[in-house]
């Protein structure tokens, strides 16, 4: 018993882990009491024994595994972390509980299994148990595949997936076990019971036996759809429902709604794809050749039986298919001819989709086969062709079909009327478009009226299918001529078609009969839709169509303004009256004359032919008035026209008589019924008179009445024939002019292009201008509705026409056709027109391509080229292509039909040769163009394998193919691209290049579709694995493409197509599925559509009519706003036609725009006061939550509509970021000018912007922030006060950002806080920022604690509410903080109480923990500060804090700072008055005129100043040090060894005292010599190294110029500070950290100091030149080599550049490259070989090699020579791959440089040449013969010895000796004078004095030497470094630097010496003296710092000293300046002695 009281002692989780089993028994009960008492399913509770769940159900104990189940099953159904276990624990349940004897365990196994697919795991479950099938054991399997019917039967097949169940069914009958056998019979019952018939074909090959015994289970079964009994978590809703109708007595509406569901199975998917291609028989292609026809039905048999299978894998099948198409179309042998159709058959049917791109090619060779009599034969054809029909819509093969239909074969045309029968009835009212269905009724049409019986009944069988599937109303335009007979005959085959095909005919007429009843449509219509598409095996055709007989259906009766509404009446109207005015017959004269007298008075007829023209004039006039009173039905057209044709007609002579005449032609074509045939008998009249000056615009109106009479299109085809058949140019240009007029009158449809274009060429060529200008004024309108493809007529025109026709249709680019305003009136026409159109562009749009003469070039694409294009050399393919390339060209514009050449051009495309597959792409760009929208049907054959081009690894190519698909689409739309599986194919290919070029292709033209195309959810898997590729340019696409899929799919069939990724994908992709859903667009309407289509009247035409129903459907839900305004426009009347697409979203966006202009706020009286009572009397909510619910935004919307102008309103509600991002710049725009609006509605904007906060959008809400700023500085200039109610509902949210990752976000809002603290009371604020200290975002606690200090430090500690100590105490709990941040902050925030407060400060924090009142008390301590005497006034304090932080802040808080009390401090109390107050001590507020004055006031201060040792170290101008002294005795305690000690020591290395640096530096060597401290310097390097170098310059260019120091301090200091550096450099982690910029800049001081003459002279100098000497090295060794090699590069160009630098600084450069390139076979690995090129190439360019050659010296070449060789030597050609950070490396010299050495390298391997550089770079080349040297010398001393080169040749001699220091000048000098030898002598003297001189001023310090020699005594001046471009070392500026910063401290102002106030602020605390400056490469940290001093030395010295050549004491008050401070320093430093 001891031991059980041992286990019952432990916890519950111990207990089910112990090894005793009562133990874990015990456990078990009680875990399941546990899991039974929790009700909660989200209680955290659940997640402790997420891991305890696998062992219950594994336990090896029988008993306790019994319970452990029972437990499991518990927690499963209730805890929602469950899911994460399924795995593990169902694989747990398949091996060890269904291996288990008792049945119990089995069943809870079973339970759990079901209840994890009830918690949405099935996918997981199920993947288990069908691992759990391949188990030895059999007893498992049975239980697995138990499980699977049980879940099954309980859950359905939508959430159970059958088809890895079917594949693995006939294994399982195969079984030796019978109860496996046993099991699967029963499974296969179950599964038949949800997919019937469609598991036969999988089962179709096990044991017959077993095939009968399931034959027999199946026809027990009931026969209604199976319903689930049982549903997921998410679907619990719908089963309450279910029971409640159930209880209700009747399902009938819920068993409707899974019927529905259940038959979507298909047979065909659950088959596993087959692989054929590779076991068609090896010699198939030969033998389907062979001219035996028992070798040809061999191989055909062979392929009949492997197209058996009915699922067949996809694969190019385009031989297969062209072989057996030949035997179908050439073979003479029927049976093969059966035989290869019956191939076709089981091709189509095992290919579906994936056959669509053969279909084009086989469906005119077996129609044409249809002349076989032989029934067998007949019959294998049309099962063929269903079946291919079946693979590819009604669409793609219509042209095929129809060109077939006039064959003169009978048979031919019989079936082809059949098939086409057979063929609709597959179709739907919307994949039967008007448009498709208009030529097919006028071929079959003709076929009614055959003499052959058989072709007149499949006639009527076909047109019978039409009528049935579309509905009456859509036929019978087309039948309008058909006599009644007939027509009955049609509706008579009609009505039988319900037999034949029952089921889906019977869907279509009920589609159609649910028309007419609005009430239906919704359920019928989109039911029947839904079922068309799951049944019918070809996928509903063009999918833009569909949307419209859904919604435009029933709708049209509703408002017959849609255009469609007119269509039908119209169209039956239409055939009347036309076929009347063309049948009217041409009446003799006599006959007209009759009839002329009957309505005409005598006597007018008389003087018709009077020879007086008065009396003709008269007779005119009678004319005129008879005519205008004839009634339209009394009026002879033909016979008046004929009388005024009568002698003299139209060569009348008398102008006036002649207008009459005119006027009334016009006046009888407009009231009388006016046919073609009167027209004729006038117009060539009318064509004649048209350029007379008197009468022409007599003429033209007189044409224009008869255009409205007789439709424009065919007068004006008249007018132009007339016009040139003769000569006159004036006629010809007047009637070109009339036509462009009319044209834009009648608008465009039905005009005959080609017909105009051979005119207008005539007229481009007439040598008349007037005609070619008129001709071009007619093209130019023509372009208004052509578009761009009217030039491709004119291309062969000469240039100077081709340049004015393009300068016209520039003038037309961007003008929308105007809308016609003739030829509506009459007879309806077009209204007629519009009906035509409503569906089919036919008339105008595309058709007016179709216009466009096209050529045939089949005959062209011989076999011969065919085989050009695929032959082996590539020159040979190249002409071919190039052939092609002419043949499209001189084509022009080109028919469908291109023969072979896809086939050939297919092949091209993956050619190993890049260029012909460039060429290939351009051909495949012009065949689009030439072909048109006909190019359709080479989409899936060609346009698909161009998009697999875009995978390719060069840029060009896929740009080219790129440009080639975009211009493919722009002719086919999308649809043909989306339809199929092809596309997602592509996208499933793993190719980087492919996936994103076609992502992006995607995100482009996705958003411009309408509708929806099917087969896009296709894409979407691969989508997926998109956003998780390995290439971030993919992930970027995919994610880009997210929304637009999003667009067409919808986020929840998205959200769906996840389910079958991996868990932690899954979660990704959700993520990104919500994001997308944010920014997911509107679906385009329409006119949207029409607009964004370039210019060209197709485009409106063809969408506009069409899409009017549609946007109805789709845009009113998407856009409500401009919906009402476009139905009207649609509907105000169906003239708008071809213009309307543009014409209504212009007006709309005009009427925004005229919104737009008011102003935005509205002043509503009282509304703010409104709404704040509202919000305290509770009627509304109070603005207070989490995340913002709906019901909040709902609320502020309404409270802005009447406040805000609506337009602004919208873009602020929008769901698109973009929009918040424009409502944002537009409230900044109008912030100044309605400030009265902005206060008025300040509640409500400030509560839109906490919205904005809850946003994930960084641009929207760094937009905001700005806003907000802008807002703040508003307010507070306006003097305004926040109110509560306003403070309250927006400070919180603010606050809460200032905990956001992103610095430049936390900056701004602790901005706008500060900027608060104007118009809302510190106090009041302080209580919001503390609450946000309680946030769990470490960074808000942070960051709230500093802004609490900030408030402190500004306004003293009333701000503390509600006490001072209550806040204090609340502050001071941070300090113990987990995170270092937030300590450091509590910790500052209350050392800046204790400031301002004292040691007060104790008592209010109350009780501290030890380790907490230790750190405080160090910082304290450390901080050292005195708390200010003065106390703080608010109104003071606020302008600088507001200033400094915008100004300095950034900088100042990276900056090693030398007050390192905190970096709060420096970034917050920077400038003026704060430090005055409280940092600045007492002795150093005195001003300078005082310390002058009255010396006793200085010997009062100065015993202070002695207890810092000032006197002795101290030069006195460095004056600011003594404040670093202050804080020196506290600085060497290390313990609390944070970042902020060691930058504060670090800024200490710098200081200019001495003693300062040398403690500092001590400090950090001890730090550095001890291994385990090291470690804290890690961060610190670059900072360490700046510092270090800075006390370089210092010593260089000020200590040891200063006499008055003892040389051995500066030697200390020397070996302290490189003593420190060589600590530093051992530690290799350490050196490597420090940066290329730093390193340079380090290199250049110590190579400095090495040259350093003044060090030499002192004792101990060479010892310390020495240890420098071995720093270099280890620098060189131990710094990061590429970072070392960077700076070293960097170094010796700048060294090289500067006219200041000595030769030696750049030798010694050198020697440390060249023990660079002796390190790099050891280091070359690690080294960034793209980076070093980069800065040679750099180097390269800075200096060309001919410019290296005119160096003095030859080491800078040989150097580069070497590292290059070196490099080669050790890379070998690779070194070529490293290039890839140089921009052009063409243009690059070292590209060409490598190369070459590679090239000399291959050429001489192991040639010793590279050993010799080596050597000779090391040392001076002593090659050069003494002869050389000997006439150099001469030379020289020739040029010393004359007059005019002395100068010269002393100079020259001066850099020979430098350089050759050794060479031996002697002999020259010995033979000359001995006043010569003193010449030369003095010379070189002065010479090397003027060259040191100069070496020691900086090279651009822009201060003549004069200048500074007068300034300052020589020595004080000595250099800076040499690379330096500062001027700051220079004297005057040194000391005015030093004094301002001295005032500066002292808390003087300087605005007399400079009057900008940001700079000094800048300078209040310099990071180190201002001597020490560093070059280019200090970072951000003190380039500010840099730049306002070079700004005060220029504007203070450069404007007066550099022109000032010599005369220093310029009137200037600059100079003055100077003179007055140095006299002031003079008697400082007097007195301080």
């Amino acid at each position: 018993m001891g031991d059980d009281s041992e286990w019952m002692k432990l916890p519950v989780d111990q207990k089910c882990e112990h090894k005793l089993w009562k133990a874990r028994l015990s456990g078990y009960e009680e875990a399941l009491k546990i899991f039974q008492k929790i009700k909660d399913e989200k209680s955290p509770e659940w997640s402790k024994f997420l891991g305890l769940i696998k062992k219950l159900v594994t336990d090896s104990n029988a008993v306790v595994q019994l319970k452990g189940l029972e437990a499991a099953l518990v927690y499963v159904e209730n805890a929602h972390v469950a899911g994460k276990t399924t795995g593990e624990v169902v694989s747990g349940v398949v091996s060890k509980v269904f291996n288990q004897p008792k049945a119990k365990a089995k069943e809870l196994g079973i339970e759990i299994c079901l209840m994890y697919i009830e918690i949405e795991k099935g996918e997981a479950v199920q993947e288990e148990l069908l691992k759990g099938l391949d188990n030895k054991n059999p007893k498992i399997v049975v239980a697995c595949i138990e499980t699977l019917r049980k879940a099954l039967s309980e859950f359905g097949s939508k959430i159970i997936l059958l088809k890895p169940i079917i594949k693995v069914l006939p294994k399982l009958f195969e079984s030796r076990e019978k109860a496996v056998r046993d099991e699967a019979k029963l499974i296969a019952v179950e599964i038949y019971r949800w997919i019937r018939d469609a598991l036969r074909p999988p089962l179709q090959n096990i044991n017959s036996v077993q095939l009968k015994e399931l034959e027999e289970e199946w026809v027990k079964l009931p026969t209604g759809a199976p319903k689930p009994s049982r549903f997921l978590r998410s679907q619990q809703e719908l089963e309450a429902k279910l029971e409640q109708q159930q209880s209700a007595g009747g399902d009938a509406e819920g068993g409707g709604d899974d019927g529905d569901e259940v038959p979507q199975i298909d047979a065909y998917e659950l088959l596993e794809a087959v692989e054929i291609l590779s076991k068609l028989p090896k010699d198939f292609y030969d033998k389907i050749e062979a001219k035996k026809w028992q070798e040809r039905k061999e191989a055909l048999e062979a392929v009949e039986v492997l197209v058996k299978n009915p699922k067949l894998e996809a694969g190019d099948y385009a031989d297969l298919v062209k072989a057996l198409k030949k035997v179908v179309g050439k073979d003479t042998n029927v049976m093969l001819v059966a035989l290869a159709a019956k191939c076709l058959t089981g091709l189509a049917v095992g290919l579906r989709k994936k056959f669509g791109q053969y279909a084009g090619h086989v469906v005119p060779t077996i129609l044409e086969k249809f002349k076989e009599k032989k029934p067998q034969v007949v019959q294998a054809l049309q099962e063929a062709i269903d079946a291919i029909f079946l693979t590819t819509t009604l669409q793609n093969i219509s042209e095929d079909v129809l060109a077939v239909m006039d064959n003169k074969n009978p048979t031919i045309k019989q079936q082809t009327s059949l098939f086409i029968a057979r063929s609709f009835r597959h179709c739907t009212a919307s994949t039967l478009p008007k448009s498709l269905l208009k030529p097919f009724c006028a071929a079959l049409l003709k076929h009614i009226n055959d003499s052959a019986p058989e072709v007149r009944d499949a006639a009527f069988e076909a047109l019978g299918t039409a009528l049935k599937v579309v509905g009456e109303k859509a036929v019978n335009p087309f039948l309008a001529d058909v006599d009644k007979l007939k027509l009955d005959k049609i509706k008579e085959c009609s009505e039988k078609v319900e037999l034949v095909h029952g089921k889906k005919a019977g869907l279509a007429a009920d589609k159609k009969e649910s028309k007419p009843v609005p009430g239906r449509t919704a359920t019928s219509g989109a039911a029947g839709d839904k079922d068309t598409k799951d049944i019918s095996a070809p996928k509903p055709g063009p999918l833009k169509k569909a949307p419209t007989t859904k919604a435009g259906g029933p709708p049209k009766k509703g408002k017959p303004a849609a255009p469609g509404g007119t269509g039908s009446a119209g169209t039956k109207n239409k055939k009347g009256p036309e076929t009347k005015e063309i049948v009217e017959p041409e009446l003799s004269i006599e006959v007209c004359e009759e009839k002329a007298s009957a309505v005409l008075p005598a006597t007018c007829i008389q003087l018709l032919d009077s020879s007086n023209w008065k009396e003709r004039l008269a007779c005119m006039e009678e004319f005129q008035k008879a005519v205008e009173l004839m009634d339209r039905t009394e009026m002879p057209c033909q016979a008046l026209v004929r009388m005024l044709a009568k002698k003299p007609g139209w060569k009348e002579t008398n102008f006036q008589v002649m207008q009459m005449k005119l006027h009334i032609v016009a006046l009888i074509a407009q009231k009388g019924n006016f046919s073609k045939t009167s027209a004729q008998i006038v117009l060539d009249g009318l064509v004649d008179k048209i350029g007379d000056v008197k009468c022409g615009n007599n003429a033209k109106e007189a044409m224009t009445a008869i255009a409205e009479a007789c439709m424009l299109p065919w007068t004006a085809e008249q007018v132009m024939s007339m016009a040139f058949s003769q000569k006159n140019p004036k006629n010809q240009s007047e009637t070109l002019n009339w036509l462009s007029n009319a044209i834009k009158e009648f608008g465009f449809s039905g005009l005959n292009v080609k017909a105009f274009i051979s005119n207008v060429k005539t007229a481009l060529a007439a040598t008349n201008p007037a005609v070619r200008t008129s001709a071009i004024t007619l093209l130019g309108v023509m372009y208004l509705y052509v578009g761009p493809s009217l030039r491709m007529f004119f291309e062969d025109e000469k240039p100077a026409l081709l340049s004015q026709i393009d300068a016209e249709f520039e003038k037309m680019q961007g003008q929308s056709p105007p809308a016609p305003t003739r030829g509506i009136s009459k007879h309806s026409i077009s209204g007629t027109d519009e009906g035509e159109d409503g569906d089919e562009p036919d008339e105008v749009g595309t058709d007016v391509v179709d216009l466009l003469p096209r050529t045939e070039i089949s005959d062209k694409i011989t076999s011969e080229l065919v085989s050009k294009i695929s032959d082996k050399n590539w020159k040979i393919r190249k002409e071919g292509l190039d052939e092609v390339a002419g043949i499209i060209n001189e084509a022009k514009f080109i028919q469908p039909n291109i023969g072979e050449l896809p086939t050939a051009l297919k092949g091209r495309l993956n050619d190993s040769n890049k260029i012909l597959v460039q060429q290939t792409l351009n051909i495949l760009q012009q065949l689009a163009v030439a072909m048109g929208p006909n190019i359709k049907q080479h989409v899936k054959n060609l346009g698909i394998p161009i998009i697999t081009v875009l995978g390719d690894s060069k840029n060009n190519v896929r740009a080219a193919a790129l440009a080639t698909v975009n211009a493919w689409a722009e002719q086919t739309g999308m649809k043909e691209w989306l339809e199929g599986e092809d596309l997602s194919e592509e996208l499933k290919k793993e190719n980087p290049f492919l996936r994103q070029e076609l992502l992006g292709w995607l995100a482009e033209k996705l958003p411009t579709l309408r509708s929806t195309p099917t087969d896009l959810i296709l894409c979407v898997p691969h989508l997926y694995s998109c956003l998780e590729d390995r290439n971030g340019d993919v992930r970027k696409k995919a994610q880009d493409a997210l929304p637009f899929f999003m667009m067409h799919l919808g986020y929840e069939k998205m959200a769906k197509a996840t389910g079958k990724l991996k868990p932690t994908s899954k979660d990704q992709v959700l993520a990104m599925l919500e994001k997308a859903k944010a920014n997911m667009p509107a679906k385009p309407a329409a006119s949207a559509k029409a607009s964004s289509k370039p210019m060209g009247g197709s485009a409106p035409a063809k969408f506009q009519p069409s899409s009017a129903p549609v946007e109805d459907s789709v845009s009113s839900t998407v856009e409500p706003k401009p919906d009402p305004k476009k139905a009207k426009a649609l509907g105000v009347s169906s003239k708008a036609k071809s213009a309307q697409g543009k014409k209504v979203p212009s007006k709309t966006s005009l009427k925004e725009d005229e919104d737009k202009s008011g102003p935005i706020f509205i002043v509503v009286p009282n509304g703010k006061e409104q709404r704040i009572k509202d919000e305290k009397g509770l009627k509304v909510l109070k603005w207070n939550f989490t995340t913002p619910r709906d019901e909040y935004i709902e609320q502020l919307k309404t409270q802005m509509s009447s406040c805000v102008a609506k337009w602004l309103q919208d873009e602020m509600f929008h769901s698109d970021f973009q929009h918040h991002n424009k409502a944002l710049a537009v409230m900044v725009d109008h912030l100044e000018s309605e400030k009265e609006g902005v206060i008025g509605c300040l509640d409500l904007i400030l509560k839109w912007l906490t919205l904005r906060f809850f946003d994930t959008n960084t641009s929207v809400l760094m937009k905001a922030l700005e806003y907000l700023k802008l807002l703040f500085t508003l307010l507070s200039e306006e003097e305004y006060h926040l109110t509560e109610n306003e403070a309250s509902s927006f400070i919180p949210y603010l606050i809460l950002k200032v905990g956001e990752p992103k610095d430049v976000i936390r900056k701004d809002v602790r901005a706008i806080l500060n900027r608060m603290c104007l118009v809302y009371p510190a106090s009041k604020m302080f209580p919001f920022i503390m609450e946000g200290t309680k946030s769990k975002n470490s960074k808000q606690r942070a960051e709230c604690l500093e802004e609490l200090g900030c408030l402190v430090e500004s306004y003293g500690m009333n701000v503390c509410q509600p006490t001072p100590g209550k806040a204090l105490k609340e502050i001071a709990i941070h300090i113990g903080d987990r995170d270092n941040a937030v300590r450091n902050a509590a910790l500052n925030t209350i050392v800046t109480v204790y400031n301002v407060h004292g040691d007060q400060v104790f008592k209010l924090i109350g009780t501290l923990s030890e380790k907490d009142m230790s750190m405080l008390e160090e910082r304290i301590k450390r901080s050292a500060k005195r708390p200010s005497a003065a106390p703080i006034k608010q109104v003071e304090e606020k302008p600088p804090r507001t200033q400094s932080i915008n100004s300095n802040a950034n900088m100042l808080r990276k900056g090693p700072a030398e007050d390192m009390s905190s970096k709060l401090n420096q970034a917050r109390s920077m400038s003026g008055h704060p430090e005055a107050a409280q940092m600045v001590r007492r002795e150093f507020q005195l001003d300078l005129d005082e310390i002058e004055n009255d010396n006793s006031t200085v010997r009062c201060e100065m015993p202070e100043l002695v207890q810092h040792k000032l006197d002795d170290i101290f030069e006195p101008v460095l004056i600011p040090e003594p404040k670093i002294r202050a804080v020196s005795p506290h600085f060497d305690d290390m313990h609390s060894n944070t970042a902020s000690t060691i930058n504060f020591i670090i800024s200490q290395v710098a200081s200019g005292d001495i003693n300062t640096s040398i403690q500092a530096l001590t400090q950090i060597d001890e730090v550095l010599r001890q291994e385990d401290k090291a470690e804290a310097m890690s961060g610190h390097i670059d900072q360490f190294l700046i510092a270090t170098f800075m006390q370089l310059r210092l010593i260089y260019n000020t200590h040891m110029a200063d006499e008055k120091l003892e040389k051995d301090e500066i030697i200390k200091l020397y070996s302290c500070i490189i003593g420190n550096m060589i600590s530093l450099f051992q530690i290799e982690s350490l050196a490597r950290e420090a940066s290329t910029g730093v390193l340079k800049d380090l290199m250049h001081g110590l190579i400095t100091l090495m040259l350093d003459s003044r060090i030499e002279d002192l004792e101990e100098g060479q010892q310390v030149i020495r240890s420098v000497n071995l720093l270099v090295v280890k620098v060189l060794e131990k710094s990061d080599q590429t970072n070392i090699l960077s700076a070293l590069l960097v170094l010796l160009q700048d060294s090289l550049l500067a006219t200041a630098s000595s030769p030696k600084f750049s030798e010694l450069v050198m020697k440390c490259l060249w023990r660079m390139v002796r390190l790099l076979p050891d280091t070359i690995n690690s080294i960034n070989l793209d980076r070093i090129l980069l800065d040679i190439h750099i180097f390269m360019k800075v200096f060309p090699k001919e410019k290296l050659k005119q160096c003095k010296s030859e080491f800078p070449i040989r150097t580069l020579k070497t590292l290059l060789h070196t490099l080669c030597k050790l890379k070998g050609p690779k070194i070529l791959d490293h290039l890839t950070m140089i921009d052009n490396k063409n243009e690059s010299e070292l590209e060409a440089h490598l190369c070459r050495m590679m090239k000399h390298s291959m050429d001489q391997t192991g040639s010793k040449s590279d050993k010799e550089t080596e050597k000779g770079a090391s040392r001076i080349d002593e090659k050069s013969s003494k002869a050389k040297v000997n006439d150099f010398l001469a030379e020289i001393f020739k040029k010393i010895g004359s007059k005019e080169n002395t100068k010269e040749g002393l100079a020259e001699l001066y850099e020979y000796k430098k350089k050759y220091s050794d060479a031996d000048i002697e002999p020259f000098l010995k033979n000359s004078s001995q006043f010569f030898q003193s010449y030369v002598e003095r010379g070189l003297r002065v010479i090397e004095m003027e060259r040191e001189g100069k070496g020691r001023i900086p090279a651009s310090s822009g201060i003549s030497p004069q200048t500074e020699v007068s300034c300052m005594p020589a020595p004080t001046s000595t250099v800076s470094s040499i690379g330096n471009t500062n001027g700051e070392e220079v004297g005057p500026s040194v000391y005015l630097e030093r004094l301002k910063i001295l005032r500066q401290r002292c808390g003087l102002d300087n605005t007399k010496q400079d009057e900008r106030p940001p700079l000094t602020s800048l300078l209040s605390k310099p990071a180190v003296p201002p001597v020490a400056s560093s070059t280019d490469m200090l970072h951000s940290k003190l380039s500010q710092l840099r730049e306002s001093r070079e700004q005060h030395q220029h504007s203070d010295l450069d404007s007066n000293q550099t022109h000032s050549s010599g005369s220093v004491t310029t009137s200037s008050s600059s100079t003055a300046n100077i003179d007055d401070l140095k006299k002031r320093l003079e008697r400082i430093k007097s007195s301080r002695k």
